[in-house]
């Protein structure tokens, strides 16, 4: 089952939007809990984690689309996040959330079932992908998702993710190779970041979740900032 918040203040643009997952859970066979908020604050009133997406309108009078998300970005990291607005010129602030994506209004079906199989599509392939390592005489296995960034070290690659740092015999090329098409890219030689975990780029530095500030190089700051930006656009793990 795949849980989803809808979070309007117009009561006919939450109309159309559920009306839109009715049609995707019938021609999709998916299995949806759909629970809705008339604002920001009543999603951030009663907020647990167990979303699954969130679709958030942007506007709304009491907390906005983008404060909701802020502040669910400190205790979720993982619930996807797609705004669905009128006003495309918010949208490009998504990329401090990791919003995955946003959609614009009138919001047709065939622009929404497209996104909605892409966000989906992605949450499949985070859940499958993991890296399995050998650390400390010990085999690991780190769920892609959770590795913020990996720093060579030597001889050694140091994988950083949320919770604790692993010291692995191996470089960083062939864990690179390894994390091919799961969203990570090289801000400089020394750094291959997830995309995913970076919050803003200021001047030469990529800015992570957790408070990484890493330098971006210039031979790496052209192929870096595209990656980022097809990252935000695309909705790619």
């Amino acid at each position: 089952m795949i849980r989803i918040g809808v979070v309007e203040d117009d009561p006919l643009s939450r109309d159309v939007v559920i009306t839109h997952l009715a049609r995707y859970r019938a021609d999709r066979g998916v299995d949806l809990d759909i629970a809705t908020f008339e604002d920001g604050a009543d999603l951030l009133a009663a907020y647990r984690s167990d979303f699954d997406v969130l679709l958030l309108d942007i506007e709304m009078e009491r907390v906005s689309g983008m404060t909701a998300a802020r502040r669910i970005r400190t205790v979720d990291d993982e619930v996807a996040i797609v705004f669905i607005t009128a006003a495309p010129q918010y949208a490009i602030s998504g990329y401090e959330v990791q919003a995955l994506s946003y959609l614009l209004k009138p919001l047709s079906y065939a622009a929404f079932a497209q996104e909605l199989d892409r966000v989906l599509s992605q949450r499949r392939r985070r859940e499958r992908r993991t890296l399995l390592f050998q650390a400390d005489g010990a085999h690991h296995r780190v769920d892609v998702a959770d590795i913020v960034y990996l720093e060579s070290a030597g001889h050694r690659v140091l994988v950083h993710t949320h919770a604790e740092t692993h010291s692995v015999v191996s470089s960083l090329k062939a864990l690179e190779a390894e994390l091919d098409g799961a969203g990570f890219a090289r801000c400089n030689s020394g750094y291959l970041v997830n995309l995913a975990h970076v919050t803003a780029v200021e001047q030469n530095e990529a800015i992570l979740r957790g408070g990484a500030r890493l330098q971006i190089s210039r031979p790496k700051r052209k192929g870096f900032l595209a990656a980022l930006a097809d990252h935000i656009g695309q909705g790619r793990a």
